[in-house]
Formats: C-alpha cells, sequence, structure tokens
C-alpha cells in the first residue's frame, strides 16, 4: 500500500503559535503513517509557473519540529499569496476563485502525490483552501487551522483564534511602557493596533493594560468623518485634564479609517483628493489615520493657546511572531493533534472543514457554513458592543458621556477646559458622548431640554 502523503502549506500573515501547530501535526500524521511535506511561503510556489520541489518544499521529520513549539514564526515561513481572483474581487466585491492559480496548485499538489492538505491562515487561507476542496471534487482532502492575532474569524462559541493570546499579553506588556511613558513626560500617546475589520485586539489589549480610551470601528457608523472621531478622543482629553491629568493613552484599531467617508473633509485635511477603486469607493487603506487625528487634535489645541504634546506609534509587527505564551503553545499543539485526526478517523468530516476546540472537544466547521452570503467570502467576526465583555471594556475608559453632560457640575468644567460656555459645549459633544445603540434614540427625542446649570 502507497504511503500517504500530507502537505503543509501556512498563509497570511504571522502569528504565534503557527510552529506548535506544524510540530503537532507533524508528529501525529508520522505516527499514523504519513509523509509529510512542508511548503515555503505558502501558495506563492505552488500556484506559479516556477514552482521548483527541492527548493520550494521539505520533507518534514519528527526530529526536525520536536521543539519548535517554543519558538515564534514559522520554519515554512509564510506568504499572502492566495488562489482569490483579484479582478472579481476588485469589479464586483465579491471573491472567487483565480482558475489557472486554483488549477496550477492542484497539480502542483497531484505531481508529489499529495493526498491531503492541512492549510493554516486567516479568511484568505481559509477561502483558498475552500476553493481548492471544491476544484477537486474530493479527490483532495482539505482541512484549515484557523489563525489571525485579529481574532476575527467566526468560531463556534466565540472561541479566540490562535495567536491572539499571545498578541493580545504582548501589546499589553508593550502599551503598559507606554503609559508609564505618558504619565512620566505628561504626553498624550495615540496608539494603533491591528485589526482591519474588527476591534479585538485594540479592546482586549486596551482592556488588558487600563488604557485611557480605546476606539474600536464596531463604535461608529460607517461614513463617519476624522471630525467626528477626534471629538470622541478630545472630549476624554478635555475630562481627563478636568479630572487633573494631562497624560493618557488612546487605542486606535486601524479599520477605524474603514469608517470614513466624507471624501471632501479626508482631500480637505490630506491635501488631495483621496484616490477611487474600481467601485467607486475611497480607498481608505492609503489614509494615514493617525496622523490626520494627531494633526486635528493639535488644531484645535492650538486655536485655544494651548500646546497638546502628542505621539503618535503603532504596534503590530511586534505582536505577530512572539514566542506564543503557555496557552498559545498547548492550544496550537491541540489543533495540530485534532487536525490529522481528521484525515485518519472516518467518522470524523475530513474535508473542506475548519477546526476548532469547544469545551475541550473537537469541533468541526464547514467552509460553506461561514461564507458571507453579499461576498462570497468568510463571514467576520466583530465586538458585539451590547455584549457585556464590551461593557467591561468599556467601563474603565475616560471617555465623555452623556451624564458627564446632565452633570452642571462637570459641564461647567468640562466648558471650562474648552474654553466654551456650557451650552457651546453640550451641543459641540453631545454625539461625541452618546453610543452607537443610543443614536437611534436620541434621532427619535423631542428637542433636548435646557443645558443644566450648576446651583
Amino acid at each position: 500500500m502507497a504511503t500517504r502523503r500530507l502537505g503543509i502549506v501556512v498563509g497570511g500573515g504571522p502569528a504565534p503559535g503557527i510552529n506548535a501547530v506544524i510540530g503537532a501535526a507533524t508528529i501525529q500524521a508520522i505516527n499514523h503513517g504519513f509523509e509529510v511535506v512542508g511548503f515555503y511561503d505558502g501558495f506563492r510556489h505552488l500556484c506559479s509557473d516556477n514552482f521548483d520541489p527541492p527548493t520550494h518544499s521539505v520533507r518534514l521529520e519528527i526530529a526536525r519540529v520536536a521543539r519548535i513549539h517554543f519558538d515564534g514564526g514559522s520554519i515554512l515561513r509564510t506568504a499572502r499569496t492566495n488562489l482569490l481572483d483579484p479582478a472579481a474581487l476588485k469589479a464586483s466585491k465579491r471573491a472567487e476563485p483565480n482558475l489557472e492559480r486554483v488549477s496550477l496548485a492542484l497539480g502542483r499538489l497531484r505531481e508529489l502525490g499529495i493526498s491531503c492538505l492541512l492549510t493554516i491562515g486567516g479568511d484568505d487561507t481559509a477561502l483558498s483552501a475552500r476553493f481548492l476542496s471544491e476544484a477537486a471534487g474530493g479527490r483532495l482532502r482539505v482541512v484549515h487551522v484557523p489563525k489571525t492575532i485579529d481574532n476575527d474569524l467566526p468560531l463556534p462559541q466565540n472561541q479566540p483564534t490562535f495567536g491572539f493570546s499571545t498578541a493580545r499579553m504582548v501589546g499589553a506588556q508593550l502599551l503598559k511602557n507606554l503609559m508609564t511613558d505618558s504619565q512620566t513626560t505628561g504626553r498624550w500617546y495615540i496608539i494603533g493596533t491591528m485589526g482591519r475589520n474588527a476591534g479585538w485586539l485594540a479592546m482586549s489589549i486596551g482592556a488588558a493594560a487600563g488604557a485611557t480610551i480605546t476606539l474600536i470601528p464596531e463604535e461608529f457608523t460607517r461614513h463617519s468623518t476624522v471630525q467626528s472621531i477626534v471629538d470622541v478622543l478630545e472630549g476624554a482629553i478635555l475630562k481627563r485634564v478636568v479630572l487633573g491629568r494631562c497624560d493618557g493613552v488612546a487605542v486606535i484599531a486601524e479599520g477605524l479609517a474603514f469608517r470614513l467617508g466624507d471624501r471632501e473633509e479626508l482631500g480637505r485635511l490630506l491635501g488631495h483628493e483621496v484616490p477611487m477603486d474600481s467601485a467607486g469607493h475611497l480607498r481608505l487603506s492609503e489614509v494615514p489615520l493617525l496622523e490626520l487625528l494627531k494633526q486635528e487634535l493639535q488644531g484645535r489645541f492650538k486655536a485655544r493657546g494651548e500646546n497638546l504634546p502628542l505621539v503618535t506609534h503603532n504596534i503590530g509587527y511586534e505582536l505577530r511572531s512572539a514566542d506564543p505564551t503557555p496557552h498559545d503553545m498547548a492550544y496550537c499543539r491541540a489543533l495540530g493533534f485534532h487536525s490529522i485526526r481528521l484525515f485518519v478517523d472516518k467518522a470524523q468530516p475530513s474535508t473542506g472543514v475548519m477546526v476548532a476546540l469547544v469545551n475541550g472537544n473537537l469541533t468541526t466547521i464547514d467552509f460553506h457554513d461561514i461564507i458571507d452570503p453579499v461576498t462570497n467570502g468568510t463571514r467576520t467576526r466583530r465586538v458585539n458592543i451590547d455584549s457585556d465583555e464590551y461593557a467591561v471594556a468599556r467601563a474603565y475608559q475616560i471617555r465623555l458621556e452623556r451624564s458627564d453632560l446632565e452633570d452642571p457640575v462637570m459641564l461647567a468644567k468640562l466648558a471650562v477646559a474648552a474654553h466654551m460656555s456650557p451650552q457651546e459645549f453640550h451641543d459641540r459633544y453631545l454625539r461625541a458622548a452618546t453610543r452607537l445603540s443610543e443614536m437611534e434614540v436620541q434621532v427619535a427625542e423631542a428637542p433636548a431640554p435646557p443645558v443644566p446649570q450648576p446651583a
């Protein structure tokens, strides 16, 4: 009987724990009679015309992988090359397979005798795995291990994606140092974090470290403006002043840029028009959000004759290849172990599935169960701003609340700090102090009563 061959592909950005998955899967597969082939740089070479097996793949042995679970990074490296059709995505905003790339990848795998494929990655890699599985028609068994520090893949019972725990820990440690520097120097920091589609990483780092304020895309409506975001930040800074502090740290999820939609405002702030894509949407990935926020904040304080010491800084790449925490090491070894179980246990689904652990037990998710019907891509898990989890993260922040505007003493102090009258301050920052979940109620309300005055 011919020896079965397992291929392993790692796609997308790095995340702590990749090596632990590779190591555990390799050991378990070899123990079940597989030969294991690792492919370098994700799908980059598999779907190209110059694929060279000795250069672009490696035979994995137990001795090579037995201790790699301690290490960050990926022994197979990684790349963002995927099997999506960029022209279809650009034209229709729907994810469709690039048939040429899919055919090339399947052909390479077939030539090497790969009958089982383990993919490790985020939403695009999961989508590429789905396209391969569909095109193979059962001839290639495909299992995907979800990986992203953004934590935005829809796993059951809100299970975290691997790497998220480590990224949160490292991010919180970095934030602690910046918070101490902020307090020591009497300045503000605006810290950007990764999280293109969801605010999990920003929220969790900010909550763990106790950041002064954290802003995530889920808190803002689509087509928000830079002004509306700055109103929230400025309100927090002014409230901090009233409470006796001139320092603070604001954490901003990068996905907040994708809530912006006022082309005229962005053009004015940037000094040039924001380019449009073929579908007529703003290319918000090209907007330097942190610098725009800094520019607008400092401009407002300068107009009042005040100086606002403020530094912008991004943390993200420092998190992705960190050595995994013991939690992620154990979690990832379990994911690697159970992914092979899907290939050898006939009672388990063995193709076109994503592996997850729920309450300590193996759970599989069919690729088709996580499709976004609008985009045909993988659904995104976003932060529920009505959840108890979010409520805790929000409770310890310093930011304007409607109760501040309804308290005549606090309102008077805030107005003094902003060089405004109480009425002006109330009208200017009412929206910034109103939570998204309250906005519909606010719109439906009768005109607001007169602003309360101090006794």
